[in-house]
């Protein structure tokens, strides 16, 4: 019996292998983010060329963008609910996987009605995947550079919307619609094999440990990290909607100078993100959120000069591009990583909600007040996002992280 110590004792100590750089695995969820974004835009710039190939109108050719939007907005929550349980890295091949098929479906399909399903079976993996990108990028490195990794992975975003968007409409200008889609489902196939090699694996949640949806739901500090999403994105969306029609109604017609440089801008605002979501993130949020109130007061009141009309824009463009990714640490910090999962379920909910309900509010004061009530509609409501986040400092938005 005395033996077995010893020989415990001259056993070679077992060490954790060591983790792969983060940065190959971060760069792939980031190419997850673009994917899935252009993946449901991408219709939107091939109205014409998709209606003539599927024989239907180019309005319901626009609504496979509807489709892909409220598959993914109806399944965010449950799914997540569902697959919580699962090894991490599976669902997020799984969901690639399902995008990648859906993506060939809609390249080879020659009826509308299947296309329309495979766009549902794309919402429904699109949405899986924005429930989870955020929170697996933030388990890839220590807590305190969770805001750089957070930023990396919607940078893929920003890019799709600024580059992929007007490059897939391009490439089918060129060889046509379906080979577009036909390369979204070789790129999803090939981040399969990255998720593969370089994402590491997480367990998933024990069925023991799990905290119930509604416990997520009221976690000290969710409400409030919610509540800004919902009120900036109502404020973006009612003014960035119909942002083109309020150039010009300030006599700026070249809408694609506007749309350009705010969408270039929000490239630095994602960078500036990064740098400052480890170190100041409140601080940081606040100053978006006011560099925004202050751009949608300077376009109502001097939106008629050109220089100010731009240099609005620009400055829009920097503060909204990184307001997504403080916001989005601020809530998996609330949450916890074993949880952001579920959170950012319900905070793309959320988001979708601010969208839709944004995009209304716009349009009905577009029709009833004019696009020059819309700055005076949208500032409010950035105002009282701002106002969530000062009075927040004791659970959602502390001065530094790890104050909580």
């Amino acid at each position: 019996m005395s033996t077995a110590p010893a020989a415990r004792a001259t056993r070679a100590p077992t060490t954790p292998p060591p983790l792969a750089p983060p940065l190959p695995g971060l760069l792939t969820l980031s190419a997850t983010a673009f994917t899935a974004v252009l993946t449901e835009l991408l219709p939107a710039g091939l109205l014409p060329r998709m209606g003539t190939g599927l024989g239907v109108s180019e309005g319901r050719i626009g609504f496979l963008v509807t489709l892909y939007a409220g598959a993914s907005f109806l399944s965010a929550i449950p799914l997540t609910a569902l697959l919580r349980g699962l090894p991490r890295r599976g669902v997020l091949v799984g969901a690639l996987t399902g995008l990648a098929l859906a993506d060939a479906v809609t390249a080879l399909s020659s009826s509308y009605v299947l296309t329309c399903a495979a766009r549902l079976l794309a919402g429904a993996m699109g949405g899986t995947l924005w429930a989870m990108l955020a929170g697996y990028g933030a388990r890839l490195v220590p807590p305190e550079r969770r805001g750089r990794a957070i930023a990396t992975v919607l940078a893929g975003i920003t890019a799709a919307l600024s580059l992929g968007v007007p490059l897939g409409t391009a490439l089918a200008d060129a060889v046509g619609w379906r080979p577009a889609f036909a390369a979204l489902a070789v790129l999803a196939l090939l981040l399969t094999g990255c998720a593969l090699r370089y994402v590491p694996d997480f367990p998933g949640e024990p069925g023991s440990g799990r905290l119930p949806l509604r416990r997520i739901a009221v976690l000290p500090g969710l409400r409030p990290v919610l509540s800004v999403t919902l009120l900036l994105l109502l404020g973006h969306q009612a003014m960035y909607t119909f942002l083109v029609p309020f150039a010009a109604h300030r006599g700026f017609g070249r809408a694609g100078a506007v749309l350009f440089v705010f969408g270039a801008s929000t490239v630095a605002g994602i960078w500036l993100a990064g740098l400052l979501a480890d170190r100041r993130p409140r601080a940081a949020l606040l100053t978006a959120l006011a560099l925004i109130a202050v751009v949608l007061a300077a376009l109502g009141a001097a939106g008629r000069a050109p220089v100010v009309l731009l240099a609005a824009v620009a400055l829009w463009g920097v503060a909204f591009g990184g307001a997504p990714t403080l916001i989005q640490t601020a809530l998996v910090d609330v949450s916890g990583p074993e949880h952001a999962d579920v959170a950012t379920a319900l905070q793309a909910t959320v988001y979708n909600v601010g969208i839709s309900a944004g995009s209304l509010v716009g349009g009905v004061v577009l029709e009833g007040a004019g696009a020059g009530a819309l700055p005076w509609t949208s500032l409010p409501l950035v105002i009282g996002a701002a106002a969530v986040v000062w009075t927040g400092r004791k659970r959602a938005f502390p001065v530094r992280r790890g104050m909580r």
